[in-house]
């Protein structure tokens, strides 16, 4: 594992804590007895070291920029970008007040002008040339650069399964980067009570084929085995109608869906307009293609709809999870 060391002139005491609620509001400035120690992290193949908490730090996507404002970090935040679904309900404020910097990935130049201390995103494309750039050449400008481990830019160093832990964790990453454990342990222990609660109310005994699908209609975008809708449709103990393909998100064909036949469908309910983005689009595509429309999901108005940023491990995790339980169990009651 290689070891990015960053280090920069930034005076303890001047540093703000973060408080521990939702709304990003900062405390007082703390004093160099109270400050923080420095961070050090693993992150898909590389150690970062942050000496003290950032102040101008970039979330790099919408599921990143919604970890730092559940944990009340709007305050550190020098911007955002790639808002791919209306921003949860209760970060709406915090986020309306973080600059925008694109409407998809800032490039590098953009990125670089807000004189940012920290980057972060969940997906690695984030990273790429056109993009940020590498997260090593941002370490030589002193900027660290976490990545998610359900997308590293080395794919063998991607779990096996995406398991709520490694969420849990990561979540606890970004809190202890800039000093706030104690509002991150707040998150998490709330995410896992209604983790559990969901599974303990999800149907028994449950006899079903999911398909969860994500986008596109000609060569649709389907959930393998690997990704969270897998883990998903195992915890509540449903059968997920390609866990036989090691993949995330493999390119499916009707043929071979319909050979499948799934009992229920999950749809991605997309903002960005693309072909078969929104929940409806996909719904009036499968009733009305010669393939799909004959599928029993299809036959029988066996859909559960859930938001698209939710069906890849992020703070929204648990609410599909709740949303899925909820679908299932009304379609099998």
């Amino acid at each position: 594992m290689k070891t990015i060391s960053i280090r920069w002139g930034v005076a303890a005491g001047l540093l703000t804590l973060v408080t521990a609620c939702a709304s990003g509001t900062a405390a007082a400035p703390a004093s160099p007895a109270s400050a923080p120690p420095a961070a050090r992290l693993a992150s898909c193949g590389l150690t970062l070291e942050v000496p003290a908490p950032p102040r101008r730090a970039v979330a790099m996507e919408q599921n990143a920029a919604e970890i730092m404002l559940a944990l009340g970090l709007a305050d550190r935040m020098a911007g955002t970008a790639y808002q791919t679904d209306p921003v949860l309900p209760e970060l709406k404020e915090p986020y309306a007040r973080v600059p925008v910097l694109a409407a998809q990935y800032p490039g590098r130049e953009a990125l670089l002008a807000t004189k940012p201390d920290f980057v972060y995103s969940m997906r690695a494309s984030a990273y790429a040339p056109e993009a940020a750039g590498s997260r090593q050449d941002l370490a030589k400008l002193g900027v660290p650069a976490y990545l998610s481990s359900n997308d590293c830019e080395d794919q063998a160093l991607i779990p096996a399964t995406a398991e709520f832990e490694a969420i849990f964790k990561e979540i606890d990453d970004i809190a202890t980067v800039f000093g706030a454990r104690e509002r991150g342990q707040a998150v998490v222990a709330d995410l896992r009570r209604r983790l559990a609660e969901a599974e303990r109310s999800a149907p028994q005994d449950l006899d079903a084929d999911v398909m969860w699908y994500y986008s596109g209609t000609k060569a649709p975008a389907i959930a393998g085995d690997p990704g969270l809708p897998g883990t998903i449709t195992k915890l509540l103990g449903a059968r997920n109608a390609f866990a036989d393909v090691k993949q995330q998100w493999p390119e499916g064909n009707w043929e071979e869906i319909a050979a499948r036949d799934p009992d229920v469908i999950v749809l991605a309910d997309l903002t960005r307009g693309g072909d078969g983005d929104s929940a409806e689009a996909k719904k009036r595509f499968l009733r009305a293609d010669p393939v799909a429309s004959k599928l029993s999901a299809v036959r029988n108005d066996r859909f559960i709809v859930v938001p698209g940023s939710s069906m890849d491990p992020s703070i929204r995790s648990v609410t599909a999870v709740e949303q899925v339980g909820q679908g299932l169990a009304r379609l099998y009651s």
